[in-house]
């Protein structure tokens, strides 16, 4: 399995605290700060949000990016799809030997429930705002964290 990658985390951080900022630009600077990340890395991100008319930025003094959309018109899954590449699920790298019982069958099989599975995440990454995840983040601020 490919998995995500740390963009989509990176990507929802960002698009968090621009919201927070309501209506301020961040430099690419400080997002990084708050992300203990590196500030080129988090340009990377921000141009890919940027490219799906997520965000936009301004050059110059007291330029930055900021949100291209209210929060609550952004979905956890347009920041996903912004900057993940490929499918979440690694199929076969070539076909599976087809004079094997279990190699000629498994394909079909797995390809459906990878698609199930991946269609699952989108559904459930789109039911969440930007706006509705900064306010649960922070309604959270200072309680106790799970593991």
């Amino acid at each position: 399995m490919a998995g995500l990658s740390s963009r989509s985390a990176v990507a929802i951080h960002a698009l968090a605290m621009l919201a927070h900022r309501r209506g301020g630009s961040l430099t690419s600077a400080e997002i990084a700060d708050s992300l203990e990340s590196n500030p080129v890395f988090v340009r990377r991100i921000l141009g890919r949000l940027r490219d799906a008319h997520l965000v936009w930025s301004t050059e110059g003094r007291g330029g930055g990016w900021s949100l291209a959309r209210a929060p609550r018109d952004i979905t956890l899954y347009d920041a996903y799809a912004a900057v993940e590449e490929g499918q979440i699920f690694s199929r076969h790298t070539h076909p599976p030997n087809g004079g094997c019982e279990v190699g000629r069958g498994i394909g079909d099989l797995l390809d459906a429930e990878f698609r199930s599975a991946e269609r699952a995440l989108e559904e459930q990454l789109g039911r969440t705002t930007i706006a509705g995840l900064l306010q649960q983040i922070l309604a959270s601020d200072g309680e106790p964290r799970g593991h």
